[in-house]
């Protein structure tokens, strides 16, 4: 594996995270721009808000899949090292994408993603602890930040350590990337699951 390899792999996955899937779909079904609805970010949470359940699933299937993609593609094509550096990048690419002035969404999708094609037992343990959190709380932000919490501890479990210590720094970006909802949740303005607005 050369370090011109590592470039590459990281152009790819960065390009491969930059495709907006939420505003795709919300074309797709005539929802309009997702950008000036709700709460205006590109994710399967605001889609959700406009009331197209399957516009919504399908940008989560895609935002998801472009970080498991990324990392399994990797994997074959070039070794496991370069797996962990395309989730990274992919990651980077839904968060700050070039297709759209680099002005992304909130990267959750694409982290669990990422992290089921990472480690798959770790990926199934956060993502079972997001939907936990979201059934008795109805907050998806919440859900998304007790996730992102854990996953590097579930990760030190099932891959070697270089693994947790990248999912502690695609942690970072997630609370990185939720700090406005991390204040709404402390002033209790944060909107629920399937709430308009």
């Amino acid at each position: 594996m050369t370090l011109l390899m590592l470039i590459f792999t990281a152009i790819l996955a960065y390009l491969l995270g930059s495709i907006p899937f939420g505003i795709v779909m919300a074309r797709l079904f005539g929802l309009g721009d997702l950008r000036k609805i709700g709460s205006g970010n590109i994710g399967a949470t605001n889609v959700l808000r406009t009331g197209n359940k399957l516009a919504a699933f399908l940008t989560l299937l895609g935002d998801s899949g472009k970080g498991a993609l990324a990392v399994v593609l990797a994997r074959m094509l070039v070794g496991e090292p370069a797996a962990g550096i395309a989730g990274l990048f992919a990651m980077l690419g839904h968060l700050y994408p070039v297709f759209l002035r680099f002005k992304g969404g909130k990267g959750v999708a694409t982290f669990l993603g990422t992290l089921l094609a990472l480690s798959f037992p770790a990926g199934l343990l956060a993502c079972g602890t997001w939907l936990l959190v979201a059934v008795i709380t109805r907050y998806s932000s919440l859900s998304a930040l007790v996730a992102a919490l854990m996953a590097p501890i579930y990760t030190a479990f099932f891959y070697p350590l270089y693994g947790a210590l990248l999912v502690l720094v695609l942690t970072a970006l997630i609370f990185y990337k939720h700090r406005e909802n991390i204040a709404r949740l402390k002033a209790g303005t944060e909107t629920k699951i399937g709430q308009k607005g």
